[in-house]
């Protein structure tokens, strides 16, 4: 039997060497596929990006399609084999849209009726929430009880009574519907509005308010220099929310402002009354002219739906990071 040379220690010393790059080289893989305590692995990432990606798709998916078939022609809506690219972009149905729609009035009448409104939210409720945030008064907790429950109570039940006393006032058919109620913070959806004040206020450390006031600030100077710039981010969430609600409120504001005898209209009551309203539209085209317009479809329809939602996808986009920021502050996911 032959013996086992011995390995020199310039061989041991190479072997060595090679067990360490082996091991460090696993070492990495694992750190790449699994991660580490300070960084997700590639798997982990793979697997978080690719849920966000399915959730992201089931919500744009609606979005995406209405706009698609926007630009369809009459066409495209009757070839199967057409389900999302059209095979020419059909703009006059926007023109259409717009025209049935008479989207620039409706526009600048939504702005008015949602913009007024939630400007003077913003100011009262914040007003309000202070109040109940920095001050002990007797009833205070009856009081935020009863705004809660302003808040719970479904407002189908106070239509009927709301109404009555708003055509007693003579506030019907005009912008005074909305603005008087949000002067007395009860606007539409107030209560939470205040209740967000008053959470961030509840923020401020209470010495910083009493440091103010030793150095000579009174309520209102305390208010304004400590208070308001505090709470930018909730001014940033009422506005935002605001908006929108009396931006998709289209029940209260055909009771209250846009009635038969008003000269208001908005984009969202321009939508529900498309059909009839394109119909005269195709009707009145046609009789100025030899050819007739075109018949309403689906494509007539989405475009109007874009048209309707443009605005706040605008807002949204301008103001999504900072609203991402304020509804993380405000405590809304319960923090």
């Amino acid at each position: 039997m032959t013996k086992k040379r011995k390995l020199t220690a310039e061989e041991k010393e190479i072997l060595a060497r090679g067990k360490r790059k082996s091991g460090i080289n696993k070492e990495k893989v694992r750190k790449f596929l699994l991660g580490s305590r300070e960084k997700y692995g590639f798997i982990k990432t793979f697997l978080a990006y690719a849920v966000l990606i399915a959730i992201g798709f089931v919500f744009m998916y609606p979005i995406l399609k209405m706009i698609s078939t926007s630009f369809m022609s009459l066409d495209d809506l009757l070839n199967g084999s057409i389900t999302w690219l059209p095979s020419k972009f059909q703009t006059s149905n926007y023109k259409d849209a717009l025209n049935a729609m008479d989207y620039w009035k409706a526009l600048k009448d939504s702005l008015m009726i949602a913009g007024i409104p939630t400007l003077i939210q913003v100011v009262v409720c914040g007003v309000v929430g202070y109040g109940f945030a920095r001050f002990n008064f007797f009833g205070k907790k009856l009081c935020i009880g009863i705004l809660i429950l302003a808040f719970v109570l479904p407002q189908q039940i106070l239509i009927t009574p709301t109404y009555v006393v708003y055509s007693q006032l003579g506030l019907t058919n005009s912008l005074l519907a909305y603005i008087v109620p949000a002067l007395l913070g009860q606007g539409i959806k107030a209560p939470i509005f205040i209740l967000i004040y008053m959470s961030f206020y509840r923020q401020i450390p209470q010495s910083l308010v009493e440091a103010a006031s030793i150095d000579g600030a009174g309520y209102f100077k305390s208010f304004f220099k400590i208070a308001i710039p505090s709470a930018t981010g909730a001014m940033i969430v009422v506005l935002l929310f605001s908006f929108v609600w009396y931006w998709n409120e289209s029940y209260l504001t055909n009771l209250y402002i846009t009635g038969r005898r008003s000269e208001y209209t908005t984009i969202i009551t321009s939508l529900s009354k498309f059909d009839s309203s394109f119909d005269a539209y195709a009707n009145s085209s046609s009789a100025g002219s030899s050819s007739s317009s075109a018949s309403i479809n689906e494509a007539y329809r989405m475009a109007g739906t874009v048209l309707s939602v443009l605005p706040l996808m605008i807002l949204y986009f301008i103001m999504q990071r900072y609203f991402v920021e304020s509804i993380d502050n405000a405590g809304i996911t319960g923090e």
